[in-house]
């Protein structure tokens, strides 16, 4: 377990933002799945989904930076998390899937030119001798204005995607699994990504500074 309790360039665990963060957001007296609980919410609800946010240089995934900035889109947030989860001495690790009908805008779709996302991002924290899958990328007010329900997690099974809408259709799916890593391999996926999507890295002037308000405006 010791690589998965270890900082990293990205998964800096020992910087004293995140353990500040992680701190505040923790009682010290908790077992170690009330705190995964409590810092699954604070990095869900506290650091806002950015899908615009992705770029190329290294220093931006990592986990002070993304607490730094207050928003990062699915792969940011679940390096923070786990960031988090090993500042307070609970295993952490990061997995990736592609997904289909993953929390999209027409704008976001016309950058990516498709509904598939790749190497979407989740972490894996160990508890109670068993590793469990959270997903904390999409936060309360994202979520209320896709009118998606919120992935909630306890724990003790895994949370990994939104299954079915508010209104009881169909909306994420994954689609192919990438496995579970120590520490991120942000090489392999950014320039997955870059090959995939084009426009998105070339037509800066189309992302938005604002999904949350731009869901909102296409679901009311």
């Amino acid at each position: 377990m010791e690589k998965y309790l270890t900082p990293t360039y990205y998964i800096d665990s020992d910087h004293p933002k995140v353990l500040e963060f992680a701190g505040r957001n923790c009682n010290p007296v908790e077992t170690d799945i009330q705190k995964a609980v409590s810092l699954y919410y604070a990095v869900r609800d506290g650091i806002r989904y950015n899908p615009y946010s992705i770029v190329p240089p290294k220093k931006s995934m990592k986990a002070s930076s993304v607490l730094n900035k207050g928003y990062g889109f699915c792969v940011a947030k679940a390096v923070l998390l786990a960031a988090c989860a090993r500042s307070m001495k609970i295993p952490a690790r990061l997995g990736f899937a592609d997904v289909k009908n993953h929390l999209n805008t027409e704008r976001l779709k016309k950058l990516m030119g498709t509904d598939v996302f790749m190497y979407h991002g989740y972490t894996e924290l160990f508890l109670n001798n068993i590793w469990v899958k959270a997903t904390p990328a999409f936060n309360l007010e994202l979520c209320n204005n896709f009118n998606v329900k919120p992935l909630e997690f306890d724990g003790t099974k895994d949370s990994i995607f939104h299954v079915f809408d508010k209104k009881g259709n169909r909306h994420m799916e994954y689609v192919k699994e990438y496995g579970s890593f120590a520490d991120l391999p942000w090489d392999t996926i950014i320039a997955t990504l870059m090959q995939n999507y084009p426009r998105y890295f070339k037509e800066l002037e189309m992302r938005s500074t604002d999904f949350s308000a731009e869901a909102l405006t296409e679901n009311q």
